[in-house]
């Protein structure tokens, strides 16, 4: 008998009872997460396609975001209590087919989400900074093709990063190995979080100019102020989150590629909860700003575009 066998022969049943107390709880947590995530991307997702007023291009960035991020709630967070699970009660072999699983689905969506989110940044900017040059700049063909990247690109990555993980080489694998792995987070993450910082850092530049322009037009220091909290506030928000649920994931990733350590499992387990989390945030973050939105969702809530034809309602 081993050493890990004799281990677990000598655990005690008030343990082992503990031990299933705290996963189950874990679980209930998680499977209200997961049910919230699902909730409000369906929400988003209705709302859009529901109601005519909200069929706008910047709006289908949204809803591209929302079905990623619904996704997300429907295949990645089952499998990720299931992967947790196994390895909170010992079931290493069900353990090992869970992960590669798990990762395909985590990759590819929580990728697409993270582009989503940089598309609809470029939106904004045109939206924000160039307005009069909007509507050519961001027509409809340019959005589909955003959306494309955004669903395409992450697929592409999670095949390489397959490939990469169950690739026999040589002296050099090392290297390969972590040198794609480098690349494929720098793509995922990095480059997209660049963009969206600089993005975010010219709009609220813009807004801060656009509010003092309004102030020496209508000398209204108050509404300027108001103006400048908003922008700061929204921002802030986007960002802040963003950077909250994902940065300290693949920080921890980049450290661990390169040291060649084993990674801490409870550790790694957590921050990936916390980066899945984000696209719990998102239906809130990108649609609660928006009083039209809000509209909608109690309108879906209460059934009311159940007992009519409210297609051209109009929210705003």
């Amino acid at each position: 008998m081993d050493l890990k066998q004799s281990a677990l022969t000598v655990t005690s049943p008030a343990s082992l009872r503990t031990s299933s107390t705290i996963c189950t709880l874990l679980y209930i947590f998680l499977g209200l997460l997961s049910a919230i995530t699902v909730c409000g991307n369906l929400l988003v997702i209705i709302s859009i396609i529901y109601f005519k007023q909200l069929h706008t291009p910047s709006n289908y960035l949204i809803v591209s975001l929302a079905v990623a991020d619904l996704l997300v709630g429907i295949a990645v967070f089952p499998l990720s209590m299931s992967f947790s699970l196994s390895y909170c009660l010992y079931y290493r072999d069900l353990f090992c087919k869970i992960r590669d699983m798990r990762s395909s689905f985590d990759i590819t969506l929580s990728t697409c989400s993270i582009l989503n989110l940089c598309c609809i940044s470029v939106d904004r900017y045109y939206a924000v900074c160039q307005p009069l040059a909007y509507r050519t700049k961001i027509s409809s063909h340019v959005i589909v093709v955003m959306i494309l990247v955004s669903w395409g690109v992450p697929g592409v990555v999670a095949v390489s990063l397959v490939g990469f993980n169950r690739s026999k080489c040589g002296q050099n694998c090392f290297f390969t190995v972590v040198l794609g792995k480098i690349l494929i987070v720098l793509i995922t993450f990095y480059l997209p979080l660049l963009v969206m910082i600089c993005i975010y850092l010219k709009i609220f530049f813009v807004a801060q100019k656009q509010a003092h322009s309004i102030q020496s037009m209508k000398n209204s220091g108050a509404s300027v102020s108001k103006m400048e909290r908003k922008a700061t506030k929204t921002l802030a928000i986007v960002m802040g989150v963003f950077l909250l649920c994902w940065l300290p994931s693949f920080l921890c990733t980049t450290v661990f590629t390169f040291s060649n350590a084993s990674h801490p499992g409870p550790l790694v387990e957590i921050l990936n909860w916390l980066a899945l989390s984000n696209s719990t945030f998102n239906p809130f973050i990108y649609a609660l700003f928006y009083r039209w939105f809000r509209s909608a969702f109690r309108m879906i809530i209460s059934g009311k575009i159940v007992l009519g034809d409210f297609t051209d309602f109009k929210l705003f």
